[in-house]
Order: structure tokens, then sequence, then C-alpha cells
């Protein structure tokens, strides 16, 4: 599954363990998470909602993040890399990244367009890893 700006699976797990597969799968590729964001409980405790599990991980591999900040200071506008780990409307587990490539050719330079391939690729490997 693909949108314009997010590539993506279902997988043939639970939530919480998908959640820690792509976790590692994306250390094997030099990426921390920097930031988790619970939007479930998000949603529950601000707007009283009961929400299936839906989380935000921002990813972050600080080689390619400081190659970028290098090049254009005000790209951290544009990072982390965000993975989400989402319960369906059917009970099954999705796994979307977005697009690095889609994100970063807002900047239209083709140093930053190298980075954001690589990246891409990187990311691709950990959704094939999850």
């Amino acid at each position: 599954m693909s949108t314009r700006y997010a590539f993506g699976k279902t997988v043939d797990a639970g939530f919480e363990p998908t959640v820690g597969k792509v976790t590692q799968a994306l250390a094997k590729e030099g990426f921390g998470v920097l930031t988790e964001i619970d939007v479930a409980a998000t949603m529950k405790k601000k707007l009283g909602l009961d929400l299936p599990p839906y989380r935000i991980l921002g990813a972050c591999n600080p080689q390619f993040a400081h190659r970028a900040l290098q090049a254009e200071p005000e790209i951290g506008a544009l990072l982390p890399c965000n993975v989400v780990v989402r319960t369906g409307t059917k009970g099954e587990t999705i796994v979307e990244i977005m697009d690095p490539g889609a994100v970063l050719q807002l900047v239209g330079r083709p140093e930053i367009a190298e980075i954001a391939a690589e990246v891409k690729r990187r990311l691709e490997r950990v959704l094939a890893a999850v």
C-alpha cells in the first residue's frame, strides 16, 4: 500500500509486537526513535474518544540528519521520519512510513534528494523486515 507521501503494509502480528519489530528493524538500519506518540491515548485523554491502537514513531538516522542539516539548516522542520503502527478497521496491524522523497522534494535541492533516496531505501528495508 502506498500514497503520494507514505508507503506501508499490513503485517501478521499484533500491535505491540509489531511496534517492537519496527523499532528493532529501524535500529538495524541506523535509526533511533526520538519520539513516540500514542495517538489513541492522547485522543482518549484530550477528547474522551476510544480509538484503536495508533502509534507514531519519530525515527532519525543521525548521519543523514546531520548531512541534511548541514545542507539546509531549516530542514529540521521536516524531520524526523514518521513511522506509524496502527490497528486497522478489521483489527489488522498496519505499518506506514513517511516517504522522505515526497517530503524532502519540497526543498528542491539535489543534495537533499540524494539523502532522501538513501533514507527511503533504508526505510523500505525496515518495512520488508517487519
